[in-house]
């Protein structure tokens, strides 16, 4: 008999941003960490087909899944708690769903019927639901972006309702996590907002089976009870999601105290099997008690203001820094403070240099003048798609006298185009999904930087670019100590560029951000941050 896939389906109540995502992807790791195969998907109700056209200041980085579909950022967190790939079934917008709606309807496949929300927009995001069931998938975690009573969310929401109509109450699990505000004024905490959240789903069919309250204090036994009667939950399955004092990382260790976990398997009528968080707990003790003392990594973007923007970078740092058990300071600067007022103003007190990737000239020549900077400092650097870039943009300028050197991206009419258009990427015109996107492999210089740290010859990255560096300009770069280490396996494409006169100067135009996990830091993020440790220590010598 086949196996019967359980479905849990997250919603949210009261403000946007109470954390869905990363509640989802807490529950898939205690769920695996119980034996459990777990997949993970979100669903968003904005209109655009996926967020690669969208401004990082809108939406937080774009992620980007190992078969290159452009994500919510959300699927980082489900990536590096589960520690379960993604795909471009993780992650559909209604742009996507009405576009394969009206691509069938254009076809003739609805025969002639007229095409309406119900059912047919609502089949098919129960179809998309069921696109990421795979014969060894035991629980599928379906979040639905938006807040309870968004006129965007609806047919997300009667989807889901459908659906448990469909696959029962015992294969099927609603949670809705909702906010629970501490008014400062009267001193207290506030249920009704929780209430009308609840009584919002319940009027168009969904009843919560379990409560999740976001909290900044802790909650009595008093408002659990009240939540659970004017919602009507069982007092049992009321559980506080308390702002964590050090880490996102100490949220399913919260969770898991208060055995979550454990319910979410008795109501899908699944083995409770023993727990194994062993590891996690001793990453978590490496974040919060590190041995070594701090460093201190300047991170120059342009979207600084935004946080999310950078976050998988951050993380993957955070990561770095659990690996080399040191605590991290992150610099978070912007690329046009440095054009304004000098790099050294803001960038001599740091450890390590590193440029993230982004698009648009604005801010360029900040990040330039960092890479700079950090080269002639000898300051560990690390540069990440565009930041790769203008590390060449710079070294082109200042050290093959290429006076003027720049990409074609900012400068159309440079003399140099040392950064310049993908051949395939020549004729496109369309913005969204066309990019170089995905995993790619690479091949290294057995005798390069790189390839120790990879401890292998041959990697596979993911990629999100139109640009790269100009192969007319390889050997000159390469003259003057630009080394190129890393390449398409053809050697048409320049993955990875190091200075060998440096304590460490590495750039690469893939993403390594979207690789690195808690329990296991990215190489490159493992060195990097190694190595900004031992200059600091040398220096204090």
């Amino acid at each position: 008999m086949k196996k019967q896939t359980k479905f849990i389906f997250i919603t949210g109540g009261v403000i946007s941003s109470l954390g869905k995502g990363l509640t989802a992807a807490s529950i898939a790791l205690l769920l695996k960490r119980r034996g459990y195969k777990v997949k993970l998907q979100k669903l968003d109700p904005y209109l655009n087909v996926d967020p690669g056209t969208m401004s990082p200041y809108q939406h937080g980085e774009v992620y980007v899944t190992v078969d290159g579909a452009e994500t919510d950022l959300d699927l980082g967190h489900y990536e590096r708690f589960s520690e379960t790939l993604c795909s471009r079934e993780s992650n559909y917008t209604t742009g996507k769903i009405y576009s394969n709606v009206i691509m069938r309807e254009r076809k003739g496949e609805y025969l002639g019927k007229t095409v309406q929300v119900i059912p047919h927009i609502t089949d098919e995001i129960k179809n998309c639901i069921k696109s990421i069931v795979k014969d060894d998938v035991d629980i599928v975690i379906t979040e639905i972006g938006g807040t309870a009573g968004d006129i965007e969310s609806l047919p997300f929401l009667e989807a889901i309702r459908q659906f448990r109509q469909d696959v029962g109450k015992n294969n099927s699990l609603f949670i809705h996590i909702t906010l629970v505000p501490f008014i400062k004024a009267a001193g207290e905490m506030k249920t009704k907002p929780s209430q009308q959240s609840v009584g919002i789903l319940r009027s168009i069919g969904i009843f919560p089976d379990i409560l999740i309250c976001r909290t900044e204090k802790h909650m009595t036994k008093e408002h659990k009870e009240k939540l659970a009667l004017f919602c009507n939950v069982d007092k049992k399955l009321v559980f506080e999601e308390k702002d964590v004092d050090n880490s996102i990382y100490e949220v399913p260790v919260e969770l898991m105290k208060q055995q979550l976990d454990l319910h979410c398997l008795k109501m899908l009528k699944l083995k409770v099997n023993q727990i194994q968080m062993d590891d996690w707990m001793e990453m978590l003790r490496k974040l919060i008690h590190p041995k070594n003392s701090n460093v201190k990594i300047a991170v120059v973007g342009k979207y600084i203001s935004l946080r999310d923007s950078y976050k998988s970078i951050y993380e993957a740092l955070t990561h770095g820094a659990i690996a080399n058990n040191t605590a991290l300071s992150i610099a978070m600067i912007e690329s046009e403070d440095i054009e304004k007022k000098g790099a050294e103003n803001f960038l001599s007190d740091c450890d390590g240099i590193l440029i993230p990737g982004g698009f648009g000239d604005r801010g360029i020549e900040g990040k330039i003048a960092a890479a700079k900077f950090a080269r002639e400092n000898k300051i560990p650097f690390f540069g990440i798609c565009l930041g790769m870039q203008c590390a060449v943009i710079e070294f082109a300028r200042n050290k093959c006298n290429l006076q003027g050197a720049n990409s074609s991206e900012f400068d159309k009419n440079t003399k140099y185009p040392v950064i310049h258009i993908m051949e395939s990427q020549n004729n496109v015109k369309q913005k969204g999904g066309t990019m170089r996107l995905g995993a790619y492999p690479c091949i290294l210089k057995k005798e390069s930087l790189a390839a120790k740290i990879y401890t292998t010859d041959i990697i596979h990255e993911r990629h999100r670019h139109r640009y790269e560096l100009n192969n007319s300009y390889r050997d000159i770069m390469e003259k003057n100590g630009l080394k190129i280490v890393g390449t398409s396996p053809d050697e048409k494409l320049v993955e990875i560029v190091e200075l060998k006169d440096h304590p460490w100067f590495v750039a690469c135009q893939f993403h390594p951000e979207f690789q690195s996990t808690p329990l296991k830091a990215h190489p490159l993020f493992r060195d990097f941050i190694k190595t900004a440790l031992s200059c600091k220590n040398k220096l204090k010598e």
